[in-house]
């Protein structure tokens, strides 16, 4: 069952990529960066999983924004923006259509809301925001900065590194954040970057601890969740 509802998202991810060849790729990668995460976070195999599927389908509702919008290489109007925008709501609505996937429908439609709460839809702050949707969102962000769109090309991995650390506390989770700075430093092939890195180890002085290790304390001390 696990195996066909996978199967099924990405056909419908395909069906959303097919109309842009700039953002070809770009859910199937926002979705393993957001597993990984969660890893990194010590979540559970069930919640990840959710996450991870969550993660391919973040941008479905762009099927309902006009082409003409998604792809234009200008600036967008008022009016367009707005429309744009509405992306989450559509894709949390199309979800919570069917029981197999109505689990993933919070997760998708919040993906854009910010820590701070300027986001959107719902301008939800903090721990307010479901914590699959503050992990898709730096797993979102980095990828589209990485990648080339109509508009710009790809910014450079340092820059987009930078742009996460300082909107850490901002538009990001803070925890969520250092995860993925923890995962760029000690496991960059996890941000589908080439490294000659094969594990997930880092080294600080003589010694070698896993990845994420004082992260992983401090979360386990907390009632963070």
């Amino acid at each position: 069952m696990v195996k066909e509802t996978h199967d099924w998202i990405e056909v419908l991810t395909a069906l959303l990529e097919a109309k842009n060849s700039y953002t070809r790729g770009h859910s199937v990668r926002v979705g393993h960066l957001a597993d990984a995460l969660a890893q990194v976070l010590v979540l559970g195999d069930e919640e990840t999983k959710l996450i991870h599927l969550a993660g391919h389908l973040h941008d479905i509702g762009k099927i309902g924004v006009p082409d003409a919008v998604l792809l234009k290489t200008g600036k967008l109007t008022l009016e367009e923006w707005e429309s744009v925008k509405q992306h989450p709501v559509i894709g949390g609505e199309i979800l919570a259509k069917t029981a197999a996937l109505a689990s993933l429908a919070p997760l998708v439609r919040h993906h854009h809301e910010r820590w701070d709460g300027k986001g959107y839809p719902d301008r939800l702050s903090g721990h307010d925001i479901p914590l699959g949707s503050r992990i898709i969102a730096v797993a979102d962000s980095f990828d589209a900065m990485v990648s080339a769109r109509p508009y710009r090309n790809a910014l450079a991995l340092e820059w987009a590194f930078s742009e996460i650390r300082r909107q850490s506390g901002k538009q990001f989770d803070p925890l969520v954040a250092e995860a993925f700075l923890i995962l760029a430093q000690c496991a960059p092939e996890k941000l589908l970057l080439e490294s000659s890195k094969e594990s997930t180890v880092c080294e600080k002085g003589d010694e070698e601890k896993p990845a994420g290790a004082d992260l992983i304390q401090r979360i386990k001390k907390s009632a963070y969740f």
